[in-house]
């Protein structure tokens, strides 16, 4: 079984920071894509941004420039750093894990029970 685990969140003022993070457990061989996605009230979950095992990066263009997604292989850990956030960022956040192959050879998509972020002054 794999499982994410997510930490941090919690309300900013408008213009902070904050950061949240990621951390994948269980019965892990490989993680293709590992990300954060969001669902504001009475909208729709969308992608803030991903991030390939090889590296390679997606934002939304909501968050280009605002935010920035680091991830660590070996630990297979992702961290969200939010800067200059708006209202309109608040949301719940989800960690995803795509393409996860476990060491009994299955392939899963897996995500995080998710965290509050409340940008409000």
């Amino acid at each position: 079984q794999v499982q994410l685990v997510e930490s941090g969140g919690g309300l900013v003022q408008p213009g902070g920071s904050l950061s949240v993070s990621c951390a994948a457990s269980g019965s892990i061989f490989s993680i293709n894509v590992m990300g954060w996605y969001r669902q504001a009230p009475g909208k729709q979950r969308e992608l803030v941004a991903s991030m390939t095992r090889g590296g390679r990066a997606n934002y939304a263009d909501s968050v280009k420039g605002r935010f920035t997604l680091s991830r660590d292989n070996a630990k297979t850990t992702v961290d969200l750093q939010m800067n200059s956030l708006k209202p309109e960022d608040t949301a719940v956040y989800y960690c995803n894990a795509d393409g996860v192959v476990t060491t009994d050879y299955k392939y899963l998509e897996v995500w995080g029970q998710g965290t509050l972020v409340t940008v409000s002054s």
